[in-house]
């Protein structure tokens, strides 16, 4: 049976408030766990972090993504040692360099994917802003040359990138259709044409929200179909501290991330089950229609 794992960014857990106070990683960890988050996305750069942080998510039962941020293709094989090590769902992989021309990330994506691809390990390229993905068309072209790259869809950054006019044109819909068949994971996040990270309570910000849930349920659609049976899905829950996180005045933020991300986590599993339930019920009347075709 397909399964959805939703994660929570244990970036997205720094506060950065005015009075300087953090929670410890001890404390996030065990926040996340009893929220009842399925695993954490976690930094596997530094390998005593990741030995730390994923021993408390094996010990409680719970997965990670492996998230980089190589500038070479070299800079990909410890992280892949330290997958080997600990484990991982996949790596999530932000290309950090800005080629120019396509020809030029050619060299980067056949390196990574070769590196992953000995290893046995799934790879995901993640879109995002200042990376080799920072463009939706120069992205749409890298697949145009990599029709089976999988990417990690985090759809906020082109909405803001590409100033998408409300409401949204049948043309840009389609765009990011193609990026959102191309999704073996989500990073969620709700942006408007002007902000990266919307509070999702605001009344203003609802067409927003509402915009996203249904890329989200096409994405979830899409992926079933290409996917295997037993195949597992991921969703980030990545509500950023400030600069992504609005402030005001007085330098706190303006709602409450981690009550968001909550709200988050149970919408998009909500939203999962109505697509499992919309496809159990469409299996069945399909069984139906062929044995009364048959009698």
């Amino acid at each position: 049976m397909q399964q959805l794992l939703i994660y929570q960014s244990l970036w997205a857990m720094e506060r950065r408030r005015p009075d300087g106070h953090e929670w410890t990683l001890e404390q996030k960890l065990a926040m996340i766990r009893d929220a009842g988050f399925d695993g954490a996305g976690v930094r596997f750069f530094d390998r005593d972090y990741a030995r730390e942080v994923t021993a408390f998510l094996r010990e409680h039962g719970m997965s990670w993504q492996a998230q980089c941020y190589p500038r070479s293709v070299d800079e990909l094989k410890p992280i892949i040692e330290h997958v080997q090590e600990f484990g991982a769902d996949h790596i999530n992989l932000q290309a950090d360099v800005r080629p120019y021309t396509l020809d030029e990330c050619i060299p980067y994506i056949e390196g990574w994917r070769r590196l992953a691809d000995d290893a046995g390990i799934a790879l995901h390229i993640e879109t995002h802003r200042d990376r080799m993905t920072t463009d939706l068309f120069f992205t749409l072209q890298l697949l145009d040359r990599f029709p089976d790259l999988r990417l990690t869809a985090d759809l906020s950054h082109y909405v803001v990138a590409r100033e998408f006019a409300w409401p949204i044109s049948d043309e840009n819909h389609a765009l990011m259709h193609r990026i959102i068949d191309n999704a073996w994971g989500f990073h969620g996040r709700v942006a408007s044409r002007e902000q990266i990270q919307l509070q999702l309570a605001f009344p203003q910000h609802q067409k927003w929200l509402q915009l996203f849930m249904q890329w989200w349920e096409y994405g979830f659609r899409s992926w079933c179909r290409r996917a295997p049976s037993d195949g597992v899905l991921t969703f980030l829950c990545e509500l950023g501290p400030p600069e992504y996180a609005m402030t005001g005045a007085d330098g706190h933020e303006l709602s409450d991330r981690w009550q968001e991300a909550g709200s988050m986590k149970d919408s998009v599993r909500a939203l999962w089950q109505a697509c499992a339930d919309a496809g159990t019920r469409k299996a069945a009347a399909q069984e139906k229609a062929q044995k009364a075709a048959a009698a």
